[in-house]
């Protein structure tokens, strides 16, 4: 074969290959955030925020199966490279859930007070990681 050939057939091949397989962006359960949840629903969805406080959300197509439940804070530390532990929260769900959304309340101050890049996780009874995102905070 010619090198023209050999080379032609490896583009096909991988092109062929390539649009065979399927990419997903984030498997079931979705971690994001809003401005505030109400009557109307979510409002403000982004992952870019000013101070203050935000409402998680937690979507999935199917019952979570989870009790007991956590929303923790880790903020990105620029010296180290890591992120580090800021704040958690512990909440009671139903095991039928599989849509919730966790808000400031009288026992918990879910606020984000200084800016920088943070990683929400949710966190079963174990805590093992349900579902997570990153959210940037700006001033």
């Amino acid at each position: 074969m010619k090198p023209k050939s050999v080379l032609l057939l490896a583009v096909f091949l991988n092109i062929f290959a390539g649009g065979s397989q399927v990419a997903n962006a984030q498997s079931e359960p979705v971690l994001y955030f809003c401005e505030v949840y109400n009557e109307n629903g979510e409002e403000g969805v982004s992952d870019r925020f000013t101070k203050g406080y935000l409402t998680v959300i937690i979507k999935c197509d199917y019952e979570l199966g989870l009790t007991d439940v956590s929303i923790q804070f880790d903020k990105y530390n620029p010296l180290s490279g890591k992120f580090d532990y800021y704040k958690k929260f512990s909440y009671s769900v139903t095991p039928d859930m599989n849509y919730i959304f966790f808000s400031k309340n009288d026992d918990s101050d879910m606020s984000f007070d200084q800016a920088g890049i943070y990683r929400v996780f949710l966190l079963d009874e174990q805590d093992r990681t349900v579902a997570s995102a990153i959210v940037e905070i700006i001033d």
